[in-house]
């Protein structure tokens, strides 16, 4: 599949976010279907019984992903596979689905992509099918690290599907010394001033800001977030802009010379331009995950785990880090990752135990619309 294809239709993939739904409001939809959902604060619903033997032939399923996040020829292949139909919707952003899954009702979809912290909110408003580990045996080539993610320790309701961190993408024959800290970004050198870019998506635009300061990627104290603000909106004084998605452009074309930038989306430079590079800078950072979860709701939940399982296959998963640059969680894939991909991608060639010395991203509940009112009176001010 060709790259530049890859880079156009991943562009959708981390977006600002284009839905009308806010974090807030998400807060206060989930708060309402929990109302209807599991009796045990914190947990998933009772899982039903399913047919291990069912015909999955007579079963079809909706995916909705993020586009370009998966072969586009995976419903065949589904097909070919279990003898199930699949149909695939995307979503551009995580409150975009969210806002289908919580609307009431049927939403129609069966299996969701969502990053890790939205699949905590769904899971304690009563919205998933718990996992059913013996319809996903290819659950055993998962790394360990993978098991026992923040947001989902046991992969009891969602099985992660990417993972990765956020850093600095820079161009190291336009920065002289190559940066180290998010002081970098958040108090450069005059030189490069007007030539930096951040992240807006709420907790990623925070994110800078509370690791220089020494605070948790989930913290909610408000001193803190105050401080981080005040950090947040002296350092707009040296930014080109807020970029969630086209960094890499302005790095290739020299526009830019630093971007806050997700590890995967920094390949996309470095796939035009070898003096782009990728650091993590030494305050530390986040693991965030995109996951894999089937929806309470769903008619054809054999199918759907049958599809998740598929999507464990060597073979499968390793497909998003050929194709999108993103490492994937699952050991038996990563094996078959072509080294000369590594060499020009060095952030692929990471390990487990370096991805979790990141802080994992976890569901905030109500508080999350601190993060939201951060990001509007940051980018405001």
């Amino acid at each position: 599949m060709a790259r530049t294809s890859n880079l156009s239709r991943r562009s959708t993939r981390r977006a600002p976010r284009r839905a009308a739904l806010s974090v807030g409001s998400v807060v206060a939809v989930l708060a309402l279907a929990a109302c209807g959902g599991s009796d045990d604060e914190g947990s998933s619903a009772e899982p039903d019984e399913l047919d291990p033997s069912a015909d999955l032939s007579s079963q079809s399923i909706t995916v909705s992903n993020w586009a370009g996040y998966m072969a586009e020829d995976i419903a065949d292949q589904f097909e070919a596979a279990t003898g199930a139909g699949l149909t695939v919707t995307e979503h551009a952003t995580n409150e975009e689905v969210m806002a289908k899954l919580t609307a009431g009702g049927d939403s129609g979809i069966d299996v969701a992509f969502v990053s890790g912290q939205y699949a905590q909110a769904l899971n304690d408003a009563g919205l998933l099918e718990p996992m059913h580990a013996d319809l996903v045996p290819n659950l055993e080539n998962l790394y360990p690290e993978a098991t026992q993610l923040a947001f989902d320790e046991g992969n009891e309701y969602s099985v992660p599907y990417t993972w990765g961190t956020t850093g600095i993408c820079y161009r190291s024959d336009l920065v002289d010394p190559a940066p180290t800290s998010w002081n970098d970004i958040l108090q450069p050198d005059p030189e490069y001033a007007g030539k930096i870019t951040m992240l807006s998506t709420e907790r990623w635009l925070a994110l800078p800001a509370q690791k220089a300061l020494g605070y948790s990627v989930n913290t909610t104290d408000d001193e803190e977030i105050a401080e981080m603000a005040d950090l947040l909106t002296s350092a707009k004084d040296s930014l080109l802009g807020y970029d969630d998605t086209t960094f890499y452009e302005k790095l290739v074309s020299g526009e830019a010379v630093m971007t806050e930038a997700w590890d995967g989306w920094c390949g996309y430079g470095m796939a035009e331009n070898p003096d782009i590079k990728f650091v993590v800078p030494d305050e530390g950072s986040d693991l965030w995950a995109d996951t894999m979860v089937v929806l309470k709701d769903s008619k054809n939940k054999e199918a759907a785990f049958a599809f998740i399982n598929m999507m464990l296959e060597p073979e499968m998963h390793v497909w998003v880090t050929e194709n999108v640059y993103y490492n994937v969680p699952n050991q038996a894939a990563a094996e078959l990752v072509p080294a000369e991909l590594k060499e020009q991608f060095p952030q692929l060639d990471v390990t487990p135990e370096q991805l979790a010395e990141g802080e994992v991203l976890v569901d905030l509940g109500e508080e999350s619309t601190k993060y939201t009112e951060l990001t509007t009176n940051v980018t405001a001010s």
